[in-house]
């Protein structure tokens, strides 16, 4: 290899980028996708919300999350990957593919929810904790909602939006078939909150924000 290669994750938000430099070196950085779309690089492949779908060098997030997970694991897991606008697990036994399951329908229990939250209440991701209670968060509107009641009746919003990410945690756990051990790859592993919030359910591994863009760059 006498240049460097360029693999993106390229999320609703924000996109993944590895660079591996002639000399093995692996660089991992993130940039807004709004920014990532205007740079002229040639990726070797893709993958992400906002990627090229028809392109030859796509490939499906599913897939991406399964070969980097397995790259970081043993032989068998479970890897949840939350993103801006979707969740998405994959389960491996024996080393083997076993089972998987994707929501892109609803996102009411995705990151782009969490950040519109923290905005709008101007409360720093730092700042929340762990709360024993939740919010139901089957609906996203109702969620909503419900944390716009208790802030107006004073609650304070931090606690509300913590309440909010356990119920989150809580729906993962379920969507996962409850699992004694969650593998998490996202922008959820920098949440302590949801972190935290999961670990009152099973055993949590973060794993990172770059489990997709590891398995891109796996050879086959």
């Amino acid at each position: 290899m006498n240049k460097s290669e360029f693999y993106i994750d390229a999320g609703t938000t924000w996109s993944k980028i590895l660079e591996i430099t002639p000399f093995g070196e692996r660089k991992y950085s993130i940039y807004p996708t709004s920014e990532a779309r205007k740079f002229e690089i040639k990726y070797e492949k893709m993958t992400g919300h906002t990627s090229d779908k028809n392109s030859a060098l796509y490939v499906n997030e599913v897939v991406a999350l399964a070969m980097g997970a397995k790259a970081h694991l043993e032989n068998n897991f479970i890897a949840l990957d939350l993103g801006s606008r979707d969740i998405k697990w994959i389960k491996y036994k024996n080393s083997k593919f076993s089972d998987m399951d994707w929501n892109s329908s609803c996102a009411a229990a995705t990151g782009a929810t969490i950040e519109m939250l923290l905005k709008f209440y101007d409360v720093k991701v730092e700042d929340l904790e762990f709360c024993e209670e939740k919010y139901p968060v089957t609906c996203g509107i109702f969620g909503l909602e419900k944390i716009m009641d208790d802030v107006s009746k004073g609650l304070a919003p931090k606690v509300a939006i913590s309440k909010f990410i356990h119920g989150i945690a809580y729906n993962a756990y379920n969507f996962t078939k409850n699992p004694e051990k969650i593998c998490i790859s996202g922008g959820f592993c920098e949440n302590k909150c949801f972190i935290d919030s999961l670990k009152k359910y099973c055993e949590v591994l973060p794993l990172g924000r770059f489990v997709l863009v590891d398995g891109l760059a796996l050879r086959q």
